[in-house]
């Protein structure tokens, strides 16, 4: 067993502080990482409807998460009611590090499963019934829970048209079309 050292224990506190984002333009989380996210609509699923493909997922800033994924993120999904859980696989992330003048891209594919903070797979969710008898389960914006990555992410930034446009924008330095400062040009009503 390893001995926990004051220092120790401040280094990982400002490691674990630190967002994993756009670090020499790749995002980077490790297999078995944990970020707290929430649904962004109203999620329900019944006995008639057990599954859903494509629920939307955003990160949150509940401290559940061992990692942090920027602000701006959308985490694609797929729903299947399990007794009084909804399981959810997430596929897809796609997220805008925006810094500044800059701003970089990341999207790709994920592979993890939604927990609740205990670690149990899948999110207890059940609003009519109970146990293997539930009817209906719901995910509500504002509840958190974690999605554990089965594997490591790592992408690498996109080209971002955005900030080549904005580029461009500043270095017309007052001439040509990409320039936002208007041309002088003779007022044509004082003619």
């Amino acid at each position: 067993m390893i001995k926990s050292t004051r220092s120790t224990l401040a280094l990982f506190a400002v490691a674990m502080s630190l967002p994993l984002a756009a670090q020499a333009g790749t995002l980077s989380l490790p297999a078995g990482a944990s970020v707290a996210v929430e649904v962004i609509d109203t999620t329900s699923l019944d006995v008639n409807n057990t599954s859903q493909s494509d629920v939307l997922l955003k990160p949150t800033a509940a401290a559940s998460g061992e990692y942090d994924l920027p602000n701006h993120c959308l985490i694609t999904a797929d729903a299947r009611l399990d007794g009084e859980r909804i399981r959810l696989s997430a596929s897809t992330l796609t997220c805008i590090e925006a810094s500044a003048d800059d701003s970089e891209i990341f999207s790709g594919d994920l592979s993890a499963t939604a927990e609740d903070l205990d670690g149990n797979i899948g999110v207890p969710a059940c609003v009519e019934g109970s146990g293997s008898d539930c009817q209906r389960a719901e995910l509500v914006p504002g509840e958190a829970f974690q999605l554990r990555l089965r594997g490591e992410l790592a992408l690498e930034a996109q080209e971002n048209p955005s900030a080549q446009i904005n580029e461009r924008r500043r270095q017309a330095n007052g001439e040509g079309v990409a320039n936002p400062v208007p041309g002088e040009r003779p007022d044509p009503e004082a003619q």
